[in-house]
């Protein structure tokens, strides 16, 4: 009873933080950020206190719960990159789907336990999902981006444009979150050839080729940006590949084991 009725509170505080940080962007008077921001907190503890109680303080990576569990890391990732840099559109994007996604888990999803694991695997998956949830954030703002630049483009100065910061600065934040994300990439495929036994035999060939497959794509990317002042739609295009790639690897191999070949465990 307790772990459901947190799950509706968090469920509820992500979506009246969303509708309060949408809108500026539907042309109504403007919120105070720090209002929605605060919402979105409780709901990330809320969050939080459900993936702890419903999951027994372990880390579950069974389909559902997974889904469940990065999207709370991209909340309160966001929530932290808001801090540093209001772009309070990335709300809008990231905390609706993270309700849908907890909804999931709390409610409809069959109950499954966490599989034990080693402090050093603990480690790969906590790097992981740091580095996933960076470099979700940066395709939510690469999605911003693409839309504000289309706006500036067809000289559509609406509420939309007049919430985000300057263009200049989102594109700055954006190669920011890559860089992070390329950083936390790398080490998540560092740690995995260090800890991890028998990749044939845990399903995780494919998962590792995807994931270095995307881990190039993101470098290509900053190099680009850095040798040839890459940016603009080559920017956002190679941004939301390498992260389509990354989701690939990271939730494809789990979506046909457990929910198409119904392999748990």
């Amino acid at each position: 009873m307790l772990i459901a009725s947190l799950a509706a509170l968090a469920i509820l505080a992500y979506i009246v933080a969303s509708a309060l940080l949408a809108r500026p962007l539907l042309g109504r008077r403007d919120t105070q950020p720090r209002l929605p921001l605060a919402i979105a907190t409780v709901a990330v503890l809320a969050h939080a206190g459900v993936l702890l109680g419903a999951h027994r303080g372990a880390l579950d990576l069974h389909f559902f719960a997974a889904l469940s569990l990065v999207a709370g890391v991209v909340s309160a990732l966001t929530l932290v990159v808001n801090l540093a840099r209001p772009v309070a559109a990335l709300g809008v994007i990231v905390f609706p789907l993270t309700a849908l996604l907890l909804a999931i888990d709390a409610y409809a999803a069959p109950a499954t336990a966490p599989e034990p694991m080693d402090w050093q695997i603990k480690l790969h998956v906590s790097v992981a999902l740091l580095a996933f949830g960076v470099l979700s954030i940066a395709a939510a703002l690469a999605i911003l981006l693409a839309l504000q630049e289309r706006a500036l483009r067809h000289r559509q100065f609406g509420a939309l444009l007049r919430s985000l910061p300057p263009l200049t600065l989102t594109e700055t934040l954006l190669f920011r979150l890559i860089a992070a994300g390329f950083v936390l990439l790398s080490l998540t495929l560092l740690t995995g050839i260090l800890f991890v036994d028998n990749l044939f035999a845990q399903h995780l060939a494919h998962k590792t080729v995807l994931s270095i497959l995307a881990w190039i794509v993101f470098g290509v990317l900053l190099v680009g940006r850095r040798a040839r002042g890459w940016r603009g739609r080559r920017a956002v295009n190679l941004t939301l590949a390498g992260m389509a790639i990354l989701l690939l690897a990271f939730f494809g191999s789990k979506f046909v084991l457990e929910l198409v070949l119904h392999r748990i465990g």
